[in-house]
Parts: C-alpha cells; structure tokens; sequence
C-alpha cells in the first residue's frame, strides 16, 4: 500500500483572509504596527487592581509573582443578535467562543465570502484552550437540565468548531484540535493534509 501524499498540491493553498484579537490590538493591522513599533502589549497591574479582583496581599506580595497580564479590550461586546444568541446563550457562552466566532465571520468577510450564499463547502480546524469561565457562575443549574446542556455547549472546547460551522452555514470539516502548545499548528497541517485529499 503506497501511502504517499502528493505534497506539491501544498502550492495551491493559499491564506486569503485573516482576523485576530491580541492584547493592545484589536485586528491585524495593530497588532502588525505594534510589532513594527516594538510596543509592549503586556499589561501591569497595580497592587490595587490586584486586590479588587480579589488577589491575596500574600499572594502578589510574593518576589515569584509576577503582577503582569496579556488583557484583550472589549470581550464584553459580543453582538449576540447578530450571530442568533439569545441574551442568556451569549452570557454563558465562553470568550474563546465568542471571540472564535466574530474571527472566523471576520476572516470570510475580510477574504471576500459570505457564508450564507457561498456553494463552497468551507471548513473549520479549531483549537481552543480550557477554561474556567463557567466556575465563575455561581447560578448552579441541576445536572440534566437544559439549562447544564446550553452551557456545556457554550463552555466546552468540543463544541467550538461545529457551533461556529452551524452559526455561519458551513458545510466542511468542523474539527476541534487540541495538542497543547502545538495546537494551531496541527489544526493547520490537519486542514492542508484534508485539501491535498479532495479529488480534484
């Protein structure tokens, strides 16, 4: 059995669209200017911000702690109605999702498509992080519920690629990665090896 792959077909990939959100950067452009201007995006917080969001005085008063954060700008402006979120899907939906989605619909309008009407099947490799977004609702809701149900999909890593897939009318792959610090980089090898497999 010959399991070679045609890794020429690698010259007909090409990146058509980019989104992203960084700290001190809301969209590539800044990011881009914040590298070429050598700007630190890393934020320090100040003994009383630590202690507001509830930090020990004993625990930042520790040489080994580090009172420093990368802080994304405006996680809280999640256009809900835009996407089909109710207001109670949006709140307990995590960041990562939020963020992921508004990228992803970024990315296909800054490549030119539009995922309602587009006879392309589009497809979504995505790696996401855990989180501990839902330990911070204290609303515990009874296992079984339906309520449990909408946040372990608004919360749990698996449902990230195919809740973007079903909210923008993608019908390719919807995978979810997740390899550690690898992650982006097998979500990629994993969408370019899909393409080199498609008849052509």
């Amino acid at each position: 059995m010959n399991n070679t792959k045609n890794y020429n077909s690698l010259e007909g990939i090409a990146i058509i669209g980019m989104s992203g959100r960084f700290p001190n950067a809301k969209d590539i452009p800044s990011f881009w200017q914040n590298l070429c201007d050598g700007v630190e995006a890393i934020s320090t917080f100040t003994d009383e911000e630590l202690v507001e969001c509830g930090v020990s005085q004993e625990l930042f008063s520790n040489s080994n702690y580090l009172k420093v954060g990368a802080i994304l700008e405006d996680i809280d402006l999640f256009d809900a109605s835009f996407f089909g979120f109710n207001p109670k899907e949006a709140e307990i939906t995590d960041p990562q999702h939020r963020l992921f989605l508004e990228c992803a619909w970024e990315a296909l309008e800054n490549a030119g498509y539009n995922s309602q009407n587009c006879e392309s099947r589009i497809g979504v490799y995505a790696g996401a992080s855990l989180n501990n977004y839902q330990s911070f609702n204290l609303n515990r809701d009874q296992i079984g519920s339906a309520n449990s149900f909408q946040k372990m999909i608004g919360n749990d890593k698996d449902f990230l690629a195919t809740r973007v897939s079903y909210k923008l009318n993608l019908t390719g792959p919807s995978l979810t990665v997740q390899t550690a610090c690898s992650t982006s980089l097998v979500a990629t090898f994993l969408a370019c090896q899909k393409f080199i497999e498609l008849p052509v």
